[in-house]
């Protein structure tokens, strides 16, 4: 059966979706009335535009999608009131205020990310072509953690102030639109490969991580000699499967719009070299994405790298995340089953 195109959120839950995203971004920088804003915004949408939203989930879904609504509007109203006290800058009290404030913005964030997920028809997945079915395929979403840990011993990480002994990561590996790059992520989460490896790169505009001690670029498959590789992979808005091996820009569509744009703090991207499109084997980074620091319009990665997830919980230790840092687990906490491997 040929691959239908997968269906585009409804423009409610994007236009949701964003307004929740600000909201976070200002009570990072304690932006306090534009955030209450924002969450105010959101929590319209959600009253205005449930039926709509509705409208679009899978028959099986409803249920779900109802009560996923009525949790996120609670949720806004947290964000709401914890930014609405009245406390002194800087006191214990705001960052108390603020904590929950970030806390309901992200639940609310990963409530989307749900309602999204009930959109996509029921068994919908990538038809992978014939040369990439030596690789592990995620056909649907998986979520991760990564348990990060400072180098050195006695040292915590400092969030506005606040010391955290360790950072806590949660990631949505998104294999609806990059099936390949997820899958490739998923499968060395799952054997451990990142378990104890230290961050090699942290300047202000990627945390990156991924490359294993001695010659190797990648990851070594047991029994094979040189790493594993996967293509570049880029789901354009409007394809019915991602784009292998090509940027936009090489595809002359250097200002398509792809599915997962690097427009998050946070976002996953898949490194390569620059020379090699299709060079990607371990090495990943999470962007410290700045809408302040970035130009109108399109995302200077976009089209040129693979984005395959979000950080939905814990990006703001990337602040403080360093080179030498450890990664003392990362785990798939749900989505294995969507993990097909070669056979």
């Amino acid at each position: 059966m040929e691959t239908q195109a997968l269906p585009a959120p409804h423009p409610s839950l994007t236009y949701l979706q964003e307004k929740i995203e600000l909201a976070g971004q200002d009570v990072r920088v304690k932006r306090i009335s534009a955030g209450i804003g924002d969450f105010k915004d959101a929590k319209g949408l959600v009253g205005s535009q449930a039926s709509k939203i509705l409208a679009s989930v899978r028959p099986s879904g409803t249920d779900t999608a109802k009560k996923l609504l009525g949790e996120m509007d609670e949720l806004l109203a947290t964000g709401i009131g914890a930014l609405s006290e009245q406390v002194s800058q800087g006191s214990v009290q705001e960052r108390s205020a603020l904590d929950r404030a970030n806390a309901a913005q992200a639940e609310a964030a990963d409530k989307v990310s749900q309602l999204e997920e009930l959109m996509v028809p029921e068994n919908w997945k990538i038809d992978i072509p014939e040369e990439y079915k030596n690789l592990p395929a995620l056909q649907g979403r998986a979520t991760v953690e990564f348990v990060v840990k400072k180098g050195e011993a006695g040292e915590n990480f400092d969030i506005e102030g606040e010391l955290y002994d360790k950072a806590v990561l949660k990631m949505v590996i998104d294999g609806y639109n990059a099936p390949i790059t997820g899958g490739n992520f998923v499968d060395l989460v799952s054997k451990g490969f990142y378990n104890n490896m230290k961050i090699q790169r942290s300047d202000g505009f990627v945390v990156q991580t991924g490359d294993p001690e001695g010659k190797a670029d990648g990851y070594i498959p047991e029994g094979a000699t040189k790493p594993r590789t996967i293509p570049l992979e880029v789901m354009v808005k409007g394809d019915k499967t991602p784009m292998w091996e090509s940027t936009t820009e090489e595809d002359l569509r250097g200002y398509a719009a792809t599915t997962l744009p690097f427009q998050s703090f946070g976002a996953l991207g898949m490194a390569r070299t620059e020379d090699d499109d299709n060079s990607a084997s371990s090495q990943w980074f999470w962007l410290l994405f700045d809408s302040d620091l970035t130009p109108a319009g399109k995302n200077l990665l976009d089209g040129s790298y693979a984005c395959f997830g979000y950080t939905v919980d814990g990006a703001d230790f990337l602040k403080d995340i360093k080179e030498d840092d450890v990664i003392v687990s990362a785990k798939v906490t749900s989505g294995m089953d969507k993990l097909v491997l070669p056979q």
